[in-house]
């Protein structure tokens, strides 16, 4: 009794989307018939029937395909009505990405996620603790963004973070800011005022929005990290240099979160020692 009670759930639930589709789809029953390779009669049968008896997997999958829905849909084995391909498209989306890593789409995804935490993995110092100097050095070589328009982004970016109610967590690896007070690598040529004046700057940001904003340093010989912010639950994002790879299902997101808890675990510099090593930084200079 209880399995043709099932089944009859079953058949009423696809008879009712069924019906909500072809609303939706303005799809009329000869039209649906045509596309579906059948006669008119069997689509109205499915439509008006009140048994258990479900029409055969041929028919769901060409009347799915005719409505733009899945056959899971269909049956009620999934509440998304999408098909594979259009969930995978949802899923994961690729976004060109200007130069400033401050940019429009960027910051729509941290408004998104506001009241979240986000993580992050930066390919360098974040814009947004960066002086005004600091910007007007880094992006003198570049093409995209005006220098007035970085700054103006970057300091929009911070008082996005100092007025949300998100926790940011950045995990940097350790080496980039010893380049960085060594003017090595792509800091070649800094000038030693800006480096002193980056880190004072720097030092008082994390004294200010600690411990909404905590840095943990790691070892990138030890462990490598890609670029990558993950908005809470809403969404992860890789950074390519041309492109945001960005990805919204569950899974995805959580893997990435797993692999950014993993940095923190295992920095070398833990984000309530970060002061002291700025401060050391500060001394060699």
């Amino acid at each position: 009794m209880h399995d043709k009670n099932g089944k009859r759930v079953r058949a009423l639930l696809f008879r009712s989307r069924l019906h909500e589709a072809m609303g939706h789809t303005k799809a009329t029953q000869s039209g649906l018939a045509r596309q579906a390779g059948v006669d008119r009669s069997t689509i109205s049968q499915l439509l008006k029937g009140d048994g258990t008896r479900l029409p055969n997997a041929q028919l769901i999958a060409e009347c799915a395909l005719a409505l733009g829905v899945s056959a899971d849909w269909l049956l009620g084995l999934s509440d998304r009505p999408e098909q594979a391909s259009d969930l995978v498209a949802a899923a994961m989306t690729m976004t060109e990405a200007p130069r400033a890593l401050v940019d429009e789409q960027i910051f729509a995804w941290h408004q998104e996620a506001a009241g979240y935490k986000i993580r992050h993995v930066p390919a360098d110092l974040p814009d947004m603790l960066k002086t005004r100097e600091m910007l007007s050095w880094g992006y003198s070589a570049t093409k995209g963004r005006t220098t007035d328009q970085a700054i103006g982004a970057s300091q929009d970016r911070l008082d996005h973070m100092r007025a949300s109610r998100s926790d940011y967590e950045i995990a940097l690896p350790v080496h980039s800011l010893h380049a960085f007070a060594r003017a090595e690598g792509i800091y070649a040529g800094l000038p030693h005022d800006i480096r002193v004046a980056q880190l004072d700057h720097l030092a008082e940001l994390y004294d200010q929005l600690y411990p909404s904003l905590r840095l943990h340093l790691f070892d990138a010989r030890k462990l490598f990290s890609a670029p990558v912010t993950i908005f809470g639950p809403l969404l992860a994002v890789v950074y390519l240099g041309s492109n945001y790879l960005a990805f919204r299902d569950s899974a995805r997101v959580d893997t990435l979160t797993q692999h950014f808890d993993r940095l923190v675990r295992r920095t070398v510099v833990p984000s309530r020692d970060f002061p002291g090593f700025i401060q050391d930084l500060q001394a060699a200079l």
